[in-house]
């Protein structure tokens, strides 16, 4: 078991990201049919991560604001991948997918710069030092200085689902590792 983590540590490293184009309006649909397929046809070590660009952004209507969250690029989807023949075709023929960005839509891969400019940051899964049924705090996001109970944590996503106390009932939300702290 461990070789296998080994091999697709060491195959992440040599992905690299591209950018698909999508019908505008599909990006999350895109991102979660390839994932699935991924997932259904045995490629997490041939794709590694798809990401949809967004950025949050406060809306103040009526004297109210309200934290929301756009796409930064509508239309286009980030996948790290390695490419080959079988990747490509999963990718190149997912519904809602149009091609990849490049030439004759052969894949151009990004440079390390135009992925950082872009806010997509590598997925390092934090160590955690809390497990289910902890107590813990929510430090960020629309549930701030909330305390909630921890009921499931999510290792290959980086998520944890947390029952918090809104207006006197149990609400199950997930968040980030990063938006929660032990108590």
């Amino acid at each position: 078991m461990t070789d296998k983590v080994d091999n697709r540590e060491k195959k992440a490293k040599d992905a690299k990201w591209y950018v698909v184009h999508t019908y505008s309006g599909h990006e999350n649909k895109v991102k979660a049919n390839i994932e699935k397929m991924v997932e259904n046809r045995g490629m997490r070590d041939d794709i590694f991560e798809v990401a949809v660009p967004t950025e949050e952004y406060v809306d103040t209507k009526s004297g109210k604001s309200k934290v929301k969250e756009r796409k930064l690029f509508p239309g286009y989807v980030l996948i790290k991948m390695i490419v080959n023949d079988e990747s490509w075709y999963l990718v190149r023929n997912t519904r809602g997918v149009t091609g990849f960005v490049g030439p004759a839509s052969k894949p151009i891969p990004l440079s390390d710069e135009e992925v950082k400019a872009l806010g997509v940051q590598e997925t390092i899964l934090p160590s955690v030092d809390f497990e289910v049924k902890d107590v813990v705090k929510v430090t960020s996001g629309p549930f701030e200085n909330f305390i909630g109970t921890i009921d499931n944590i999510n290792m290959d996503k980086g998520k944890v689902k947390v029952f918090v106390s809104m207006f006197g009932r149990e609400t199950l939300v997930e968040l980030d590792f990063n938006q929660v702290e032990k108590i």
